[in-house]
């Protein structure tokens, strides 16, 4: 059986999440890739920013860094160009990460440096008070949309491979093997990876939505998510109202850091 403690830190429990929320599924998903591959603790430098989800970080028992709002991949990009030994991995949120982050996102995907970026999208603000986040379903309740939102929403993983990722993929909650194996892939792949997973919010986007129970959100999971390989055999219109889940980009691009490292050896030598 896996040994969850010798990663976590005890005195920090109990966590801060609410009952149902799927953030709990992702951190022990996490810690069992991280262990399949073998890395050391004192090798991975978790980075967050503000959110239900950046609260991960203060739970695992290795080098960790509690940022500023929308700033994890910043500060993360920022630790991997200084020590490109380490594996850097950002823990961010739907609004985290392409919100106030949006412009961080996509140029570190741009520059293809070597970040694993897992992004728990909730399709809300959770902790903050329930406002419309990028990822916020047109027609839903948010506390800044009494009313239902009206404004298109965006796909992280599609955004990721616009602008350049190296590895992008797509899981839930419900998924726990897929989700590992995914992960574990993210950081094992040279260049800037990202994994977005889909991570019910009961209370802040459930509540008001009458999505039901937690059970209810994950069973709807369950049933409108298919695999990319199975969606390549779809027609267009069996895949409305679904949602492509697994490995959807898996392509070499030169890394930055390296990159960066060739530069100085020229300059050094006066080339």
């Amino acid at each position: 059986m896996f040994e969850y403690e010798k990663y976590i830190r005890k005195n920090k429990f109990p966590l801060v999440w609410c009952s149902g929320c799927g953030d709990g599924i992702v951190l022990k998903a996490l810690l069992r890739a991280i262990d399949s591959i073998g890395l050391e603790k004192e090798n991975v430098c978790m980075v967050s920013g503000i959110g239900c989800s950046s609260r991960l970080t203060g739970y695992v028992d290795c080098n960790t860094l509690h940022t500023t709002h929308g700033r994890a991949i910043t500060f993360a990009t920022g630790i991997k160009m200084a020590k490109p030994e380490l594996n850097v991995i950002v823990i961010t949120g739907d609004g985290d990460a392409t919100a106030i982050g949006g412009n961080h996102y996509i140029h570190a995907a741009r520059r293809n440096i070597d970040l694993t970026v897992i992004i728990f999208n909730n399709f809300i603000y959770g902790m903050t008070g329930g406002q419309v986040s990028p990822t916020t379903p047109v027609g839903m309740l948010a506390s800044t949309a009494p009313f239902g939102n009206m404004e298109n929403t965006f796909n992280i993983s599609g955004l990721a491979q616009a602008a350049g990722a190296s590895f992008v993929a797509r899981g839930t909650v419900y998924h726990t093997v897929m989700l590992e194996k995914l992960i574990k892939k993210a950081i094992l792949k040279n260049g800037f990876s990202v994994v977005e997973v889909l991570s019910p919010c009961p209370t802040a986007f459930g509540r008001r939505n009458k999505s039901g129970t937690i059970i209810d959100m994950m069973n709807e999971q369950k049933d409108n998510c298919v695999t990319s390989a199975r969606a390549e055999r779809m027609s267009e219109r069996e895949l409305e109202g679904k949602t492509v889940i697994g490995e959807l980009v898996n392509i070499d691009r030169p890394e930055c850091s390296k990159q960066y490292r060739k530069l100085i050896e020229r300059c050094r030598s006066g080339l």
